[in-house]
């Protein structure tokens, strides 16, 4: 058309595009450059309008892609925005829910936090998200949840004293959630009634281990609605807790997935949705602050796991176990030096392996795994317990001080078993304390033993010394034996009764005895060897018996009966029999607390005393009931320290 315009050719108007709408008209003072132009070469109107329709449109299609993306950017932003604000919402609510002891509706937020993950990330990656899809506002959901649901039973919102002890306030805990189960059992939900049962359950292992002295993490242990902090933990209360609670919350709604789905199944509920597998969420677990005071019954765990505790913020008595350890770990290391020292290469490794066992579980303790003492293994034997006495020819000393030697160093020797002995039946009981105060005894006894041992082979006098009155503590506790064995010793007889017209150098005694377990028609017997010619024989004979202590008969044996002996005269001839000379029997209750039972009884013919008696021990590896505590003084030998002149 233009072509045409310009030969001078006619143009139809019908044939011209329409006028393209380019806003509003510009100000006189815009349009005046344009005119000017146009004196230069006159245009027609045609020509005109053709060029304007070039030029618009490009000017059009640049601006357009600009403001799509400014718009697209700032919907993203308000979109992140929104999403961020929510799932700050709701992990606010879940914190608050742990709190207060609604694990419940904790676990119902951390789900919900959950989907928000993903749209979050889709957000990121630029891909459009459904806002329909997101969770409702805290608020509208607060209020909607009483009309959708049934009022759900809680638990009981009376706040109780407040407890003066950690075993009082576990106990008050747990009786509240007791209560809370049998109320929800009684209006019928189930599902409510076994979750407090498990709160129950975790409260009862609390307080046995709480009783048992082992340490507790009270953190992880919900709290019902309106009642104050642990005792010692009112200081606890900051971020950090709130981080903890947070992440316990987490560890619910993951924990009980499981139980979910055949709750689900059960009431036909519509199965709750999944993330998509193809954008797994990371879970950022929170970091605790290590100047936030930790209280001594909290576990090493709640420090954090992976995380290594410097000495001097574990409790006190998980310090004391760490001193324990290392103690015996450098007791074993300076065993191996002596042994490699002797050229005993093979104990030497052995010592160093054991070493290197102990070091790990130093290493285990600082990461937050307890360690039982009770299977450390025990202090290495000494090879040089036994000293070669170089004694000078020019200074001998007197015969009466190599006396006094001997026995100051027997003495000090058995100090040093006794300590052992003791160190061991308290590290079988898991009691850091008492065990390092015995090594510690037995360390002592050790070193002066070697300073005698010095003393003497210089040809010195004897070192002062002097004895105390040393009231120990001690757990009686028969190692030796099983926990499915009796020991039986009958020890000797005491001025047996003789048969009529024989004199009592002339008795031939043996004993019979017969223990009515596991029954009645099969009891365990036997019977001593045969001591000729004195009325009061010296057996010191020792029998095994075999034992169930959890069984209900041995329970009753132990409670009703007894054990049962029979005194005979041995026969002299094949054609003379064994005589009866008299019986006797042993109640065996004192098991229940004690450990050893020793008696003399009274040998009896049918009713009749006899005058004579029989000494018998009784002994299990440890009371049917508790422990064997008991309290002994005794002589202890202790060395003064010499003055140097």
């Amino acid at each position: 058309m233009l072509k045409a315009a310009r030969q001078g050719k006619p143009v139809a108007e019908e044939e011209m595009p329409p006028p393209v709408a380019c806003g509003k008209p510009a100000s006189p003072t815009e349009a005046s450059p344009f005119p000017a132009a146009a004196k230069e070469e006159p245009l027609s109107p045609s020509e005109t309008e053709s060029s304007s329709n070039q030029v618009l449109p490009q000017s059009s299609e640049v601006s357009a892609p600009a403001a799509e993306e400014q718009a697209a950017r700032h919907g993203e932003d308000d979109t992140k925005t929104l999403l961020t604000s929510r799932q700050r919402e709701y992990k606010t609510a879940a914190v608050r829910a742990k709190q207060s002891g609604d694990l419940e509706k904790a676990k119902e937020y951390m789900k919900i936090i959950k989907k928000i993950g993903p749209m979050l990330e889709a957000v990121d990656s630029g891909q459009p998200v459904d806002l329909s899809q997101m969770p409702p506002a805290l608020t509208d959901l607060t209020i909607k949840t009483p009309e959708a649901s049934e009022p759900q039973p809680s638990v009981p919102a009376a706040t109780p004293a407040p407890a003066s002890s950690v075993s009082q306030a576990l106990q008050q805990r747990m009786e509240r959630y007791k209560s809370a189960a049998q109320q929800a059992k009684a209006n019928g939900d189930d599902r409510k009634a076994r979750m407090h049962e498990r709160i129950v359950k975790q409260y009862q292992d609390a307080i046995r281990a709480h009783k048992a002295g082992r340490q507790v993490n009270l953190a992880e242990l919900p709290v019902p609605p309106g009642f104050p902090p642990f005792p010692g933990m009112e200081n606890a209360e900051g971020e950090g807790s709130v981080e903890k609670a947070l992440e316990a919350a987490h560890k619910l709604a993951n924990a009980k997935e499981d139980e979910d789905a055949e709750e689900e199944d059960d009431e036909d509920e519509e199965p709750a949705k999944k993330p998509n597998p193809q954008r797994p969420i990371q879970v950022v677990k929170p970091q605790v602050s290590p100047a936030a005071p930790q209280p001594d019954e909290m576990s090493l765990k709640a420090k954090g796991a992976g995380t290594t505790a410097s000495p001097e913020n574990l409790p006190p008595a998980v310090q004391e176990q760490m001193e324990f350890l290392e103690n015996r770990r450098r007791q074993y290391r300076k065993a191996a030096l002596q042994a490699k020292q002797n050229n005993n290469l093979e104990l030497a490794k052995q010592h160093m392996r054991v070493a290197h066992v102990l070091q790990a579980s130093i290493d285990k303790l600082k990461s937050g795994t307890l360690v039982d003492i009770s299977k450390v293994p025990p202090p290495p034997m000494d090879e040089d317990s036994d000293f070669v006495v170089v004694e000078h020819e020019d200074s001998r000393p007197p015969q009466n001080s190599d006396e006094v030697y001997a026995q100051l160093i027997k003495l000090l020797q058995e100090q040093h078993e006794k300590c052992m002995r003791y160190s061991k039946q308290f590290t079988h009981m898991g009691n850091v304390a008492e065990t390092t105060r015995f090594e510690k005894m037995a360390e002592d006894c050790k070193k002066n033993c070697e300073i005698l041992h010095l003393s003497q082979a210089q040809g010195l006098d004897p070192p002062p010394y002097h004895f105390e009155d040393k009231t120990l503590k001690i757990v009686r506790v028969f190692s030796e034996l099983s926990s499915t064995e009796m020991l039986l010793i009958i020890v000797r007889g005491i001025n047996l009764p003789a048969p009529s017209g024989m004199a009592p150098n002339d008795l031939h005694a043996f004993v019979k005895f017969e223990f009515p377990y596991p029954s009645t028609e099969q009891p365990q017997k036997n019977k001593t060897y045969v001591v000729k010619n004195t009325n009061s024989p010296e057996y010191e004979q020792s029998f095994k018996l075999n034992i169930n202590r959890n069984h209900r008969g041995f329970k009753r044996v132990v409670q009703a009966k007894g054990i049962k002996f029979e005194i005979f005269h041995k026969g002299v001839f094949l054609l003379k029999s064994d005589k009866q000379i008299g019986t006797a029997s042993v109640k065996l209750d004192k098991l229940e607390t004690q450990c050893e039972i020793r008696e003399i009884v009274e040998i009896f013919d049918g009713r009749k005393p006899t005058g004579g008696k029989l000494e018998v021990k009784i002994r299990l590896r440890e009371p049917l009931n508790g422990q064997d505590l008991q309290t002994v003084t005794e002589k202890w030998l202790v060395m003064d320290p010499v003055t140097r002149k």
